[in-house]
């Protein structure tokens, strides 16, 4: 059985593992959506408006995992702040061109749908997470 001393610290280190383990899932998520994308991008019509379309959200998409993936190696909370803003926009800009590509009629939103909802969820939890480090400060 431990003593009192280290119960604060096993329970800190409990929320440590746990928030690591939050911020590596969010990065597999942020990366496995990119590739979605790319694959999407890949099989669009040959047409300009597709291609046109396609490589915006092709960037946006990559965006978010990029800077999301910057967000833990931040040297400060500042630059953290900066980097979080930065997946929030791409995130929602993301959204865009998908809800573009199915309202032009490039592609159904049936066969979108789960992109959709997945770039929706995390839109959700970076602005979540942004809106908590700007109370915090």
């Amino acid at each position: 059985m431990r003593n009192d001393g280290m119960r604060g610290r096993g329970m800190k280190y409990a929320l440590f593992m746990d928030t690591i383990e939050k911020i590596e899932l969010l990065k597999f998520r942020t990366k496995q959506m990119s590739l979605r994308v790319i694959r999407l991008y890949q099989s669009l019509p040959a047409n300009g408006e597709a291609q046109v379309i396609g490589r915006q959200l092709l960037r946006s998409a990559t965006s978010v995992a990029a800077n999301y993936r910057a967000v833990s190696r931040a040297r400060s909370d500042g630059e953290r702040f900066s980097k979080i803003s930065i997946v929030v926009e791409e995130a929602d800009e993301t959204l865009f061109w998908l809800e573009l590509l199915t309202d032009a009629g490039i592609v159904s939103f049936a066969k979108l749908s789960e992109l959709h909802k997945e770039c929706e969820e995390i839109l959700k939890i970076v602005s979540y997470t942004r809106k908590n480090m700007k109370a915090s400060k």
